[in-house]
């Protein structure tokens, strides 16, 4: 087996590199998120530092100074892309016009666009993945923030008089009409500098959306509220402005008035930010996402604005429609498929630059996320909930099942049961870990889309290529004779540290990879009511793969060892064209690889997907396969 050792560095090096960039990629996004949080503080704060070209505070002019700079400074650290010159003569542009001290109105217009450019050059989510609990929020403020910003928010807590500079009046509403939920999210999760503002990041991401959806009603009163209430249920038109927790979550009063109209933008305002959860209509669906995504790319696309305009267009897909695939794919498989490959359809014009192509396919794309939203908004019935649990976890179990049970019969034959607990300790890892990763992604941090995409990419082509090296081996072995000499003699030397150490992390990657992507489909497809069926198809897929598994292992024991080499090596040359596949097909969702159609079935359970690049990659694993089974064939000979 040292033909392993051959494959350690080159697996690790496709495993791990592409993650140290997408690591990269998180850090740009956390610093995105801090420029915008410094922008929001520009157009809501200036105000109070400047008034008719006169400075009224010279310590909070020189504030507003020092955050243009610091916004300039980051915006220079940002990877850079084709929207950078542009932000950057955006950002010299406030500076010099806080610098010559312009009106408030300038300032904030000036600062909200650049907010809104480096937002859409660098997407970040700016929404909870869940309606947050109003309570939960009202309980931590009282325990965390109450001391300095008061329990109602005027500032008068014990501690606030002792503060320089003091705390936000949460309560003044000229200054709440310009902050939206997500800049008062940023400020509990970062804290400011220079003020006595810490960072409460120690709370879970769900906690901190909570405490900013209840700071942000304490500007309105009970009056404004109600009246939000009654035209919320009696304006459905209205309704449009706010299609989405996404769209509450970024938008700001000043913003939603110039749509509706100032009494309305309080009204409703008043009463969603204060009961997110009762508001008709309003809940996590990320479909209008997608939908206002894939509108802002093809106007940026029409402007000449090719990479913003991609970047848009992948964000519908990943934060818009990739969110919902697990619950769309368990009620219409058809209308997810179709979706799926459409928005792919629509990158790839905008790619080329194809506005009318991409016109044709962004007005298809509108009209079958509204079949989505339909379908998702259908009754959650036991028999498609148990259904659905039963069946994700046999497709993503079984590929994972046959690995493991291909290296616990191999280590059997070869009687090598010295090396069996490397492989259990490799898959029992994987699933704690996977318990863990879904306590983390709902718990603690948002996981976003692309990360998902690029942990199963990454791990499925890792996984591919060590199956490939070991089938290569195997099918060698398969070809020689004296097989009890081998195993004597050679395979006690050939097993080494190393290769029980790769056992373990093929084992480990395999099943993690399988579990990371089933608790994620479980998680979307959770909702109240359908607990006790979705436990209930878990359990019987369980018990199927079970039953599976004790089947192959009997009759892997008793195939003569060259057979039973033959078998494996052909079993495990599959997986790795399969796994390649969907490994691809992952990437390609993220923009890694590109994505042209081919008008070939779409059929999951063999990795194979309507695209060339998909083709090809397994093509290249079955050249591979072909060209070492002809290598071995004539060594077999030649030998002889």
């Amino acid at each position: 087996m040292s033909i392993f050792r051959y494959f350690i560095v080159l697996s690790f090096l496709i495993l791990f590199s592409p993650m140290a960039a997408h690591a990269e990629g998180a850090e740009a996004e956390n610093k995105a998120k801090q420029i915008w949080q410094l922008l929001d503080y520009l157009a809501v704060d200036y105000g109070k530092a400047v008034q008719d070209g006169s400075v009224r505070s010279a310590s909070e002019y020189a504030e507003m100074q020092e955050f243009a700079r610091a916004a300039q400074v980051q915006l220079k650290e940002l990877p850079s892309n084709a929207s950078t010159p542009m932000l950057m003569k955006q950002a010299d542009d406030l500076r010099v016009t806080i610098d010559q001290k312009a009106a408030a109105a300038t300032v904030a217009v000036r600062a909200r666009a650049l907010a809104s450019g480096l937002v859409a050059a660098y997407p970040v989510p700016m929404a909870p993945k869940r309606v947050p609990d109003i309570k939960r929020g009202e309980t931590l403020f009282l325990a965390q923030c109450a001391a300095c910003h008061g329990t109602t928010g005027h500032s008068d807590g014990p501690l606030a008089a002792k503060l320089n500079p003091p705390p936000i009046v949460l309560a003044d509403h000229g200054r709440a009409r310009e902050r939206s939920v997500f800049a008062l999210q940023q400020i509990i999760s970062h804290g400011v500098d220079g003020t006595a503002m810490p960072s409460f990041a120690q709370l879970s991401e769900e906690d901190r959306w909570a405490i900013a959806y209840f700071a942000s009603s304490l500007s309105y009163t009970d009056k404004e509220r109600q009246a939000g209430a009654s035209l919320w249920s009696s304006s459905p038109e209205l309704r449009v402005s706010v299609p989405s927790l996404a769209k509450l979550s970024e938008l700001t009063e000043t913003q939603l008035a110039a749509e509706v109209g100032e009494p309305n933008a309080v009204a409703l305002l008043a009463y969603l930010r204060s009961a997110p959860a009762k508001a008709a209509g309003l809940s996590t669906d990320t479909l209008p996402l997608a939908k206002e995504k894939l509108k802002e790319s093809l106007v940026a696309l029409t402007r000449g604005e090719a990479a913003t305009a991609s970047r848009l267009a992948l964000s519908a897909y990943l934060d818009g429609f990739e969110p919902v695939e697990p619950a769309l794919a368990a009620k219409n498989k058809t209308l997810f498929e179709e979706t799926e490959i459409t928005m792919g359809s629509f990158r790839n014009a905008v790619v080329a630059g194809d506005i009318p192509k991409a016109k044709k396919i962004e007005a298809r794309l509108q009209n079958l996320l509204t079949d989505a939203q339909a379908a998702l908004a259908g009754a959650n019935d036991p028999l498609s909930a148990f259904m659905g649990a039963l069946t994700i976890l046999l497709r993503e179990g079984l590929e994972a099942l046959l690995v493991v049970v291909a290296m616990i019969a191999f280590l059997k034959k070869a009687d090598r049961r010295d090396v069996l607990p490397y492989v259990h300790a490799g898959w029992i890892t994987a699933l704690v870990a996977g318990g863990a990763t879904w306590g983390v992604a709902t718990y603690l941090v948002d996981l976003s889309g692309a990360s998902r995409e690029m942990t199963e990419g990454f791990s499925a082509i890792f996984a591919a290529v060590v199956l490939l090296s070991v089938g290569i081996w195997m099918h060698q072995k398969s070809m020689a004779g004296r097989w009890q000499a081998y195993v004597r003699d050679k395979l006690s030397s050939a097993l080494n540290k190393s290769s029980a150490l790769m056992l373990f992390t093929l084992a480990f990657v395999t099943v993690y990879r399988e579990v990371f992507e089933t608790v994620l489909f479980y998680a979307a497809l959770w909702t109240e009511g359908n607990g006790t069926y979705m436990l209930a198809g878990l359990g019987s897929g369980i018990a199927i793969l079970a039953v599976v598994a004790v089947v192959l292992l009997r009759s892997s024991a008793r195939l003569p060892i060259s057979q039973f080499f033959a078998f494996s090596s052909a079993l495990v040359a599959i997986l790795a064209t399969v796994l390649m596949g969907k490994g691809v097909a992952a990437l390609q969702k993220v923009g890694v690889f590109a994505s042209t159609p081919i008008g070939i079935p779409r059929i999951d359970l063999l990795g194979l997907y309507p695209s060339v690049q998909t083709l090809l990659a397994q093509l290249l694993i079955v050249a591979v396969i072909v060209a070492s089974v002809a290598y071995n064939v004539r060594s077999q000979k030649r030998t002889a």
